[in-house]
């Protein structure tokens, strides 16, 4: 691994990043295995607002013949990197794209520190889940985010004596922006 002089930004930042980000289910089949898979795009789709809310970034891109560098990156300046190679199955430009999308999500998978969920072989399918449960997944509240139209909506009401138990009803909002929404309603 490679990184930057310092990394302790960066390090509190993914602290937090894995606070908030939600396990990212399997949602696609390998009809070959016939096994699933998490995609790229539904790992882009969970992380890309905790990522953001903490200050990190990331880049991902082509090394060599068939090698992949992804590097880290916090607003701070501090980055971590690392790369590898994978020999595709295939030596035609399908088989090289092909292993470079399934570099990307094992990279960011262990980058990251993400929680990729497990097959269980039907074992959780088959118990009854629970009230709490069962609201967390049906959870279709918008994120508030800084700059948006909602976000001032927010602060006014916030200034005219308004309570962030009443936003919380109607959004979901990091602790990152949380923390913000407060800050910029004093």
């Amino acid at each position: 691994m490679e990184k930057s002089s310092s990394i302790k930004e960066l390090a509190s930042a993914l602290c937090a990043f894995q606070g908030e980000v939600e396990t990212i289910k399997k949602g696609e089949t390998n009809p070959f295995f016939k096994s699933k898979y998490a995609s790229l795009a539904d790992i882009l789709n969970v992380i890309r607002q905790p990522l953001t809310d903490n200050g990190l970034s990331f880049v991902q891109f082509p090394k060599g013949r068939y090698g992949l560098e992804t590097m880290l990156m916090h607003s701070s300046g501090e980055w971590i990197s690392e790369s590898y190679e994978m020999e595709p199955t295939k030596h035609d430009p399908q088989g090289a794209g092909s292993v470079i999308t399934y570099q990307r999500r094992y990279a960011l998978g262990a980058i990251l520190g993400l929680n990729i969920d497990e097959d269980d072989d039907a074992n959780k399918a088959s118990v009854t889940p629970t009230p709490e449960e069962i609201a967390a997944k049906a959870d279709i509240r918008p994120w508030l985010n800084p700059g948006t139209p909602q976000w001032v909506e927010a602060i006014k009401y916030l200034r005219d004596g308004g309570i962030m138990s009443k936003i919380a009803l109607k959004y979901r909002l990091s602790k990152v922006n949380e923390s913000k929404l407060i800050d910029e309603s004093i």
